[in-house]
């Protein structure tokens, strides 16, 4: 039987179906941009190809928080993110708000990971009513159809029933709420210790190997 993909185009699919370092990073305008720089780092380290989301407000929380200047244009961004972590445009793609032909825009394309850190109400609530108005709504109502691992860290306090719908709504679809909520049982003695015991429990459900934080039980069973 021959078969219906050319020698050509059964190479490009083979090689796409292999491709499963790939997952998208939304970064949305909550508070909470050390979260979203640490997994960003974390994620490269470990050599997943990141396709990066990042609203104009997510750019303007960084310069508050951060105190990093994002430029505005989806190519400027990827220049700006791949110096900073010193990795390749090949390992970390950026994409604008509306470019609809980018791989994220379509299940026949878009990574099966995706993580919305950090997440604001507003983003919550335009991908748990399905509204997909710009690039990253779209890109999590795509994971959500294909039933892929779509992971959400909220940053509000304190919330109201609406937000908690959403949530609930999102959570009965089988996404991921993970709120950025770190714990204090490994007794952090910075803020960059709080930031990293939310980014390790993010990569504990990505399937990521982490060292950012001990384990439960281990340390104390030991000792």
């Amino acid at each position: 039987m021959t078969s219906s993909l050319t020698s050509g185009s059964k190479g490009a699919h083979d090689a796409f179906q292999q491709q499963d370092n790939r997952v998208t990073l939304a970064i949305t305008g909550a508070s909470g941009a050390p979260y979203a720089l640490r997994l960003l780092e974390c994620l490269l380290a470990q050599n997943q190809q990141v396709l990066l989301l990042i609203s104009s407000a997510a750019r303007v929380v960084f310069a508050t928080e951060e105190n990093l200047k994002i430029p505005g244009s989806p190519d400027s961004i990827q220049k700006f993110f791949c110096e900073h972590f010193n990795v390749s445009t090949e390992q970390l793609k950026v994409y604008g708000k509306e470019e609809w032909f980018s791989p994220v825009a379509s299940g026949s394309a878009a990574p099966k990971r995706m993580v919305v850190c950090p997440c604001s109400t507003g983003s919550l609530a335009s991908i748990a009513t399905g509204s997909s108005d710009n690039l990253i709504e779209r890109a999590a109502d795509v994971v959500l159809k294909e039933r892929g691992q779509l992971i959400m860290v909220p940053r509000e306090m304190p919330l109201h029933s609406i937000h908690l719908e959403h949530m609930l709504t999102l959570s009965r679809m089988g996404v991921t709420i993970m709120p950025a909520a770190p714990g204090f049982y490994h007794q952090p003695q910075s803020i960059a210790d709080l930031v990293d015991f939310v980014v390790a429990r993010i990569l504990d459900h990505l399937g990521l190997n982490q060292q950012l934080v001990s384990r439960w039980g281990y340390d104390q069973r030991n000792n």
